[in-house]
């Protein structure tokens, strides 16, 4: 591992961001530009003491989970992220058909959705970033282990997660998350990602297995949906879906129509925010 040069490639990193490029505001005149490490920090969900003591060479090797967090809050290309892996002598994510790295204008679009919920994630359901409003509406998803992040896993195998819709709903979502995930198994057919989550869905949950053998297809595209908030209700939202054709990644975007109660109760969500009020357990 080579501290020295690490630090350097994370203190510039970090300086060439403005806190508008990670949906921060500015606040107080800055003496220096770039984020503050403490900003780093938290966009990468580590302790301020341990990114200090990595741009002060240091810190103890961060894990590859790490590795990747940071190359997200400091909005690396992946080239850069390969070079992060580099510099900590680990051998970087293959570049595989669905890739796990959110480009940077990717995530300068999200940072740029303030009154809306919006989240990346691959075709597959693994969630990749979330913003704020997201997290608020449907919990911190990324602050889950890694195999609590795919949002197909969770709705068939989690039960907290049932909770997120009206019970006359589920039937709807579940026919939805089956149908999308076919359509990616089909259209990947050597890909062992979708393959694997199938074999393992259908062997846990009865309720997958028997919808799976139904063979409904769909590619994910625009809905509208009800969510239950615990703290403000129920929310109908219209759910967009843009696609990265190149990564297999989405950007899911749930908005309400001015003038209703739900988009009412959306802007109470930005005032409440993340309270740890949803469910998050995988």
């Amino acid at each position: 591992m080579n501290r020295a040069e690490l630090a350097d490639f994370l203190r510039r990193a970090r300086a060439r961001l403005d806190p508008s490029d990670v949906g921060l505001t500015a606040g107080a005149r800055r003496r220096t530009p770039g984020l503050r490490r403490e900003e780093v920090a938290q966009l990468a969900g580590m302790s301020v003491d341990y990114y200090t003591r990595l741009e002060q060479s240091r810190g103890p090797r961060p894990s590859r989970q790490m590795l990747t967090a940071l190359a997200r809050a400091l909005r690396l290309t992946e080239d850069e992220r390969d070079h992060l892996f580099h510099l900590t002598g680990e051998r970087p994510p293959r570049r595989e058909v669905t890739s796990t790295h959110v480009r940077p204008a990717l995530l300068l679009v999200l940072d740029r959705l303030h009154d809306t919920p919006a989240m990346v994630a691959t075709d597959c359901g693994e969630v990749l970033a979330q913003n704020a409003l997201s997290r608020a509406l449907s919990g911190d998803v990324l602050a889950l282990p890694s195999r609590g992040r795919n949002m197909i896993r969770r709705f068939f195998l989690d039960p907290a997660v049932q909770e997120l819709f009206p019970p006359e709903d589920r039937p709807e979502r579940a026919r939805e998350q089956v149908a999308g995930l076919r359509a990616v198994a089909s259209a990947r057919p050597t890909d062992p990602e979708p393959a694997a989550l199938v074999a393992e869905l259908r062997a846990a949950s009865e309720e997958f297995a028997h919808l799976w053998d139904e063979h409904h297809v769909a590619v994910r595209r625009a809905a509208t949906k009800r969510f239950r908030h615990p703290a403000i209700g129920i929310l109908e939202l219209d759910c967009e879906v843009l696609v990265n054709s190149d990564h297999n990644q989405q950007l899911v975007i749930h908005t309400a129509r001015p003038g209703t109660e739900s988009h009412q109760r959306l802007q109470l969500l930005r005032v409440v925010g993340f309270q740890d009020l949803m469910p998050t357990s995988s």
